[in-house]
């Protein structure tokens, strides 16, 4: 797979999502947990959001429970925190794995095309980040020790692309 928009995922609401729709935005690729030490980064997420969707970035958040278990929650019970405690109104999609031989095909995609610390290719914990430019293809993945407001050059450099 040359770009990210041959990957289909699915929201928290259940529906289909083709990222073939977002062709010509920026992404920004989160695994996220509700009950994890970075989980206050959903803050800086929905300003990420809030300060840059309207220039073309798109922040999708992934449910992953494979951290801690960190993530216990059903769809319904994700969305309900994400809302009532931060707020968030970027796109969350449906509870994945992102590691292992379950791992969602975006997932394992998008480790190989860039991966982490010392070239491993799996997902150390909650909150890894992966920016994607606005031709589909990655342009950085982030640690979950960076917070979100540390992704501005990166982004306003990828919407400007």
């Amino acid at each position: 797979m040359r770009n990210i928009y041959a990957f289909e995922a699915v929201a928290i609401d259940g529906k289909t999502v083709a990222l073939k729709d977002y062709a010509g935005k920026a992404l920004l690729i989160v695994n996220t947990a509700s009950q994890c030490g970075f989980t206050p980064q959903f803050t800086g997420l929905e300003a990420l959001h809030k300060a840059y969707a309207a220039k073309g970035l798109v922040v999708l958040g992934f449910p992953c429970n494979q951290f801690g278990g960190q993530e216990p929650g059903n769809s319904e019970e994700i969305a309900s925190f994400c809302s009532l405690n931060y707020d968030v109104s970027f796109a969350m999609m449906g509870k994945i794995e992102v590691n292992g031989a379950n791992a969602h095909p975006l997932y394992a995609w998008l480790c190989a095309q860039a991966p982490g610390l010392l070239g491993s290719k799996a997902i150390k914990w909650n909150f890894t980040k992966f920016l994607v430019g606005k031709d589909g293809k990655v342009l950085k993945r982030y640690a979950p020790l960076d917070k979100p407001a540390s992704l501005t050059q990166d982004i306003e450099a990828a919407l400007a692309a």
